[in-house]
């Protein structure tokens, strides 16, 4: 390509030091902890720990994903609101440090007893009391999830780069992953009865018993996730946009930079917009539903020591972990969608053993290490592939993120509410038919959801990551006032050739060239020369333009 602008010259891409690629890196930790909780142990604690019915467990978990839901495009779209308030963090860091401190207070509540309740308690007083805890939790983890998403595009403008801090970030999730279940079964391992016989039977299978297990479990989390954000926000430094000065008599028509200002609506007329969300609701479909229901499979379906329920998951996170740094070599080798496919392909293989293997035995640690590669390798990809969308346009990037966890938070909820509807044990918590019944749960959303994802993958080979619209903006009259060349800004007001005498004309729109194909800009009415109220509707925000 031969040089730009002088506005994409400005922007040309910049190396982060090693040391700040490392603190964005931790700034997803105390997030990453609690949801590895939160996925892999809530309905287990609720139902098999606090035992509650399943469907009990299974609303509780939806009133989580769907307050979720909510609240991240909301986030989203609060946080590319350009003015942060805050003197020494900017915007993104801002929502950080709130969903940061949110998180803090309510998180311990969730896997903590219920306060007042006794045993005669009736179970939707339990349920109504840990409602506004999961909601408090869900919004901070949001607010966090979605600041610390749209800091990608904000800190990197490198393809390469963005798979490498992508892939960092992932591997502080396989970390934190493994802190907790490294620090579950230890906790599994003291709480545990030294005796033989029926007395360590008992003590194999989770139980009342292991209420404090789970608390301090959730003490633990939030007291390392704190320190992490601290480091988060000492080393990261978010670059704000500076606000811009008020036009007077003396200012200059030509402006030296440019941003882009793709707005939120724009990205809703993008086929892409909806191709990538596919993509990834399937991909955290695939990832947070194996992760909810692995520990059920292992307890009640393969009959394995509650022991298990953190070393499968620990042995999944591993092997995710050394997949992790491959992805920045494997993307440049084979390319985003080879790499995601590559991924389904394990996956694959994965529910294909489970479904003609009912009791794997020890090769459940080979099986668990073929789901952690895959879910590795389809989950950095599809960030990747969401930082490609939003590109240069990062004003809208928080929105982009928000709509796409609102996708698959949802869909996460409403998922694991029909498959806890289909328990076939109504009176107990483990008949004989939830032997098989999760089982065919593991296939089916590893195996199941991977053909989703198929095809959603098949539409990007087809139709690639583009923004169609924002390069076919044409307009059948172009109006020849504009009276010299110069640089456009978002708000200025437009001179214009003087028109005759007589009340105000609207010119609705004007042509302009300059990055890539014409684009339209929005004109107001014609008073004295001058078009009031002008503002940009293209992809490209800034563009030089020339009389037509």
């Amino acid at each position: 390509m031969g040089p730009g602008p002088p506005a994409a010259a400005a922007a040309a891409p910049r190396a982060l030091p090693l040391v700040a690629r490392l603190s964005y890196a931790v700034g997803h930790f105390l997030n990453d902890l609690c949801a590895s909780m939160w996925f892999t142990y809530l309905l287990l604690y609720l139902h098999s720990v606090r035992a509650y019915s399943s469907r009990g467990a299974g609303l509780l978990l939806l009133l989580g994903q769907v307050a979720d839901g909510l609240c991240t495009p909301l986030v989203g779209y609060e946080a590319d609101r350009a003015a942060g308030h805050c003197a020494r963090c900017g915007p993104r860091k801002t929502w950080h440090l709130v969903g940061t401190v949110c998180v803090l207070l309510s998180f311990p509540f969730i896997f903590s007893p219920c306060l007042g309740c006794g045993a005669a308690t009736p179970e939707w007083v339990a349920l109504l009391y840990y409602s506004p805890f999961i909601v408090v939790f869900q919004f901070g983890w949001a607010a966090t999830q979605i600041a610390h998403l749209s800091l990608i595009p904000e800190l990197v403008n490198n393809d390469h780069e963005k798979v490498e801090l992508t892939a960092l970030r992932y591997a502080f999730t396989v970390v934190a992953n493994i802190t907790v279940y490294g620090a579950a079964w230890l906790l599994l391992h003291l709480q545990g009865s030294p005796h033989t016989g029926p007395t360590q039977e008992l003590s194999d299978q989770l139980g009342a018993q292991d209420v404090p297990v789970f608390r301090n479990l959730s003490l633990l989390v939030v007291g390392i996730g704190a320190i992490f954000s601290l480091l988060f926000h000492l080393g990261t430094k978010e670059g704000r946009q500076r606000q811009p000065e008020e036009p007077n008599e003396h200012s200059p028509l030509i402006t030296p930079t440019a941003r882009p200002l793709l707005r939120w609506k724009h990205w809703l007329r993008e086929p892409a917009f909806y191709q990538v969300g596919m993509l990834y609701m399937s991909t955290r479909l695939i990832v947070n539903l194996s992760q909810t229901y692995m520990a059920m499979y292992l307890t009640y379906s393969l009959h394995l020591p509650k022991k298990f329920i953190a070393t499968i998951p620990l042995v999944m996170y591993l092997s995710g972990f050394v997949s992790s740094f491959l992805m920045k070599t494997i993307n440049k080798w084979i390319g985003r969608n080879l790499t995601y496919f590559t991924g389904l392909l394990i996956i694959l293989t994965f529910a294909a053993w489970v479904a003609l293997v009912s009791g794997l035995g020890t090769a459940v640690y080979g099986a668990a290490a073929l789901l952690g590669a895959g879910c590795a390798t389809i989950l950095i990809t599809s960030l990747a592939m969401t930082a490609d969308l939003i590109g240069p346009h990062t004003q809208s990037g928080a929105f982009v993120y928000g709509a796409m966890s609102f996708s698959d938070k949802v869909a996460n909820g409403l998922a694991v509410m029909v498959i806890q509807s289909l328990h076939p044990c109504v009176s107990e918590l483990c008949c004989a038919a939830c032997v098989s019944f999760y089982h065919w749960v593991m296939v089916m959303v590893t195996g199941g959801m991977s053909v989703a994802a198929t095809l959603a993958l098949c539409s990007l080979l087809i139709w690639p990551i583009r923004l169609r619209n924002c390069e076919s903006d044409t307009h059948p009259h172009i109006p020849p006032l504009l009276s010299r060349h110069g640089i456009l800004g978002d708000g200025e007001r437009v001179l214009m050739e003087p028109g005759p005498p007589g009340p105000a004309q609207t010119y609705p729109s004007i042509r302009l060239s300059g990055l890539g194909s014409p684009h339209m800009l929005a004109g107001g009415p014609l008073e004295n020369g001058i078009v009031q109220g002008a503002y940009q509707e293209t992809c490209y925000g800034v563009m030089g333009w020339t009389q037509t």
